[in-house]
């Protein structure tokens, strides 16, 4: 068999196998998708932790509903201070105040994170300081499965002993079984596909 053949037989198989996989996408774009979800589900807890980067108020809002049906008494809102000098806990709080529910379910948490594992370092000793032995940390759906995992490792060395349960907040622009067809669905996607690349890189 002459080199030729054998570049053409290679390049052949690299086609089908191309053709293959975007003929079979409709099975394995959503496992890409649900493969960044963990929702542990709400159990009763000493608090829930709404991690920061949501536009929304998605985040927060669920964690108000755990509250209001009586899972967790109050709500850590992480609050970096990146918006034009305000915290972002000092924006959603107001939000989820204006959707019906108490402030006072609410305690901000400014901080300088700007990333869920400096979330993580940050936020653990401030659990500590106030003798939390069981959290929920709530966070967008996609974001959910890499939260846990940064947050199990920092417990590890921070927190042995404490628990923690992943509660998913729905968010639209993140489709498991359709996101590729839209430009929101692909963004979210791709940018947490590459923020678990680099989480696993260390980067």
């Amino acid at each position: 068999m002459t080199r030729a053949v054998s570049l053409l037989r290679v390049l052949l198989i690299a086609v089908v196998a191309v053709g293959l996989l975007a003929a079979a996408h409709p099975l394995w774009l959503p496992l890409l998708a649900r493969l960044m979800v963990r929702n542990d589900g709400p159990a009763h807890a000493d608090i829930a932790v709404v991690l920061a980067g949501d536009y929304g108020g998605r985040r927060i809002v669920a964690a108000a509903e755990l509250v209001k049906h009586g899972y967790v008494p109050a709500v850590l809102v992480s609050g970096p201070c990146i918006f034009y000098g305000v915290c972002e806990s000092a924006l959603e709080i107001p939000f989820a105040v204006r959707q019906g529910y108490p402030a006072e379910w609410f305690i901000p948490f400014p901080n300088s994170a700007h990333s869920t594992r400096e979330e993580a370092a940050s936020l653990l000793p401030e659990l500590k300081r106030r003798n939390i032995h069981r959290f929920l940390l709530v966070t967008s759906d996609y974001h959910s499965a890499r939260a846990g995992r940064t947050f199990a490792e920092a417990m590890r060395l921070q927190a042995p002993s404490m628990e923690m349960r992943v509660v998913a907040a729905k968010d639209p622009d993140f489709a498991p079984e359709r996101w590729w067809r839209f430009r929101e669905g692909q963004k979210t996607v791709f940018l947490e596909a590459w923020k678990n690349v680099a989480s696993f890189l260390g980067i």
